[in-house]
């Protein structure tokens, strides 16, 4: 299959072009381990969602941690 962009929410790199951010994952991945707080805040089409669905799933299959997805959209409507 055809790679394509996809601007409607998390990319699959066998699917879709896509930056390489596993400095970025790694980075990431490391403040967490270190109990270290972390803000994401970049303009749309930036890969925050891929990011956190990436970490999301690396720490699924830990013992370590519970992963807990939360979505706030809507929330004060």
């Amino acid at each position: 299959m055809k790679k394509e962009f996809n601007t409607t929410g998390t990319c699959f790199p066998e699917l879709h072009y896509m930056m390489d951010n596993s400095k970025k994952f790694e980075e990431v991945l490391e403040l967490i381990k270190r109990g270290k707080y972390f803000s994401m805040h970049h303009p749309r089409q930036y890969g925050k969602t891929t990011m956190m669905e990436t970490l999301e799933n690396a720490l699924k299959g830990s013992e370590e941690y519970l992963p807990i997805a939360l979505n706030f959209q809507g929330i004060g409507a």
